[in-house]
């Protein structure tokens, strides 16, 4: 008789790690994702380096992905538990071993590639990803913004982040680039909630036993105006009068007004901000975020000067141009005065990759 003996089943981390045959896959996965559902990153992703580019797809389509779980599932209960999955996954991508899932595979490749390239000074980070899920949750259930300030927090913690994650990419790390990004990415944040008001509130019927409410029952999910409630009090705004009246609720306008001038003041900033470092040296005043446990910078960088912090920028101009899709929807909202509603609003700008190649070549936010 032939004997037995124990042998692990288990496979090693090496054979876990992705082949290159699914690491192109998901490379294209990634960028039909993004192509679908992030239109401005796909078009302004030939301005970051080529080196840096699968990592841009990535934090990209993971941000999207994140950011549809509250679309794409029939309760809240699924949503926190597909939330739990990519808490998960980015642990296991960051370490090597990523689940089988596309998103997953190409982040574990562009972090690995990131080690590589900044020799092994600069990792993405773990903290930063897990910020934005973990934001993303707090807002599974459309709640209220209480204040315009904790909508400014919210575009800190979701699209600054993605910006902050691409920087490190490049692999860069730098107080100035940062502190530029961290205004753009508010603006980005807060036009992205006034982009998403007319879906929100009037959001399509889900067929019979599912919805995207909070309590889960069945038929249309509860909508939401995602308007800060301090704004929305300040200007008169009545949640029932935007169901009844939609753009003709009274004071609308007025808040909506208010809310992207706020946007529209970051991205004054960042350019302030810019002209501030290269005619006088400075940027005019002291990042916020500079503490955070994130945000660590060596004593070169904290006291770098002007000239190593002209070359940061230069390096880093081409995170910057979102700043330039957000600039150009804040104008066509002013166009449309201020009426959210509109259709024009939900239409891509065919004028994007045009402005933002001027704004690139001419080094202008």
């Amino acid at each position: 008789m032939q004997s037995r003996s124990f042998h692990s089943t288990l496979r090693s981390a090496s054979t876990s790690r992705p082949s290159e045959a699914e690491i192109a896959s998901a490379r294209s996965y990634c960028a039909n994702l993004v192509r679908s559902y992030d239109q401005p990153s796909h078009v302004l992703q030939s301005f970051t380096p080529s080196s840096a580019r699968d990592a841009y797809i990535a934090i990209r389509a993971f941000n999207v992905d994140v950011a549809r779980i509250a679309d794409t599932t029939s309760t809240p209960t699924i949503g926190m538990m597909r939330m739990q999955f990519w808490k998960d996954a980015v642990t296991k991508s960051l370490n090597g071993n990523p689940p089988k899932e596309p998103v997953a595979i190409l982040l574990a490749k562009a972090a690995e590639d990131v080690h590589e390239r900044s020799g092994g000074n600069i990792r993405l980070s773990k903290g930063w990803l897990q910020r934005i899920i973990n934001t993303r949750e707090q807002y599974l259930g459309n709640p209220p913004y209480p204040t315009l300030s904790a909508l400014e927090t919210y575009g800190e913690n979701t699209y600054s982040t993605v910006l902050y994650l691409t920087l490190s990419a490049l692999p860069q790390a730098s107080l100035t680039t940062d502190h530029i990004a961290s205004h753009i990415g508010k603006a980005m944040g807060i036009v992205a909630i006034l982009r998403g008001i007319p879906l929100v509130a009037f959001p399509p019927q889900q067929p019979l036993g599912t919805s995207n409410s909070v309590t889960g029952s069945a038929g249309p999910s509860q909508g939401a105006v995602m308007l800060p409630l301090d704004v929305m009090a300040e200007a008169g705004v009545k949640e029932e009068d935007v169901f009844r009246q939609g753009a003709e609720a009274p004071g609308l306008r007025d808040a909506i007004f208010t809310v992207a001038t706020r946007a529209s003041d970051h991205l004054i900033t960042a350019r302030e901000m810019l002209s501030k470092l290269r005619s006088e040296g400075q940027l005019g005043h002291e990042f916020e975020h500079q503490n955070d446990e994130e945000h660590q910078y060596s004593p070169q960088q904290l006291n770098a000067g002007t000239d190593a912090q002209l070359a940061d920028v230069e390096r880093a101009f081409g995170v910057f141009m979102p700043s330039i899709a957000t600039q150009m929807w804040l104008d066509r909202l002013q166009q449309a005065d201020f009426d959210i509603f509109n259709p024009t609003l939900r239409t891509a700008d065919w004028r994007l990759p045009w402005k933002a190649y001027w704004a690139f070549r001419r080094r202008n936010l």
